[in-house]
């Protein structure tokens, strides 16, 4: 009979026994040892059926194909551009990938995409070599007009986004708030107030200090309550 030793959210550290007998299979951020699944670094428990898992508190981004980011274009050539998506090397997307419109020969990509833009994409490719491509072509792929970016660490994505959504879909609800949320840890919110999408950045801000707690869902919702009781500052 398989013992589990901690509890869902638990922050462990290296070393940590967290399941005891073979009921249970270390995920990722954990290992087996005889018959103890052993924590592996210093991150947060996740539980899913059988499996155990370790996140890590913090990391750097790491690209996975077909990951939707928000990206930052950072330069332009003849038939590319090169988008900064929190990665050690920028992203490249191609002129067949930027976009589904006819571009004449010789035409500037810049009157499409131009240095500081924000797009959101999707990761095509993720070669050996570790060079990333990005394709603009599917539902909900565009650039960024107006709105604000608030960046969060990239590993607690999932606990802005909720299961199902959940979390994300209750800030849009009490903050009017257009809200895309990037893989990579970039976060656009577009409100029809600045005050609005200032509150949603509060919350998640708030999500991402306290993901490691449980009950997060009821921790957000009475802040959000309590701030638009408030009104504007």
């Amino acid at each position: 009979m398989g013992k589990l030793n901690v509890e869902e959210k638990t922050i462990v550290v290296p070393g940590d026994v967290l399941a005891e007998g073979m009921d249970y299979l270390p995920a990722g951020g954990a290992f087996r040892e005889n018959d103890k699944v052993i924590s592996a670094q210093v991150g947060v428990v996740e539980i899913n059926g059988r499996l155990v898992k370790v996140m890590p508190l913090a990391g750097a981004y790491v690209p996975r194909k077909d990951d939707i980011v928000i990206g930052r274009v950072s330069d332009v050539s003849y038939s590319n551009w090169f988008v900064d998506i929190g990665y050690a090397i920028d992203a490249v997307m191609s002129l067949k990938e930027g976009t589904t419109e006819f571009v004449e020969r010789g035409a500037e990509l810049s009157e499409f995409y131009g240095i500081g833009d924000f797009v959101v994409a999707r990761v095509s490719n993720v070669t050996k070599s570790k060079m990333i491509d990005l394709s603009m072509k599917g539902p909900g792929l565009r650039k960024l007009i107006g709105g604000k970016i608030t960046t969060i660490c990239p590993i607690k994505v999932p606990r802005v986004i909720g299961k199902q959504g959940s979390m994300v879909s209750m800030i849009k609800d009490y903050t009017g708030c257009q809200i895309i949320v990037g893989q990579n840890g970039r976060i656009w919110l577009s409100g029809k107030t600045p005050e609005d999408e200032f509150l949603a950045s509060e919350a998640i801000k708030l999500i991402e200090e306290k993901a490691h707690m449980s009950g997060l869902t009821d921790i957000v919702k009475e802040f959000l309550e309590k701030r638009k009781k408030e009104g504007p500052k």
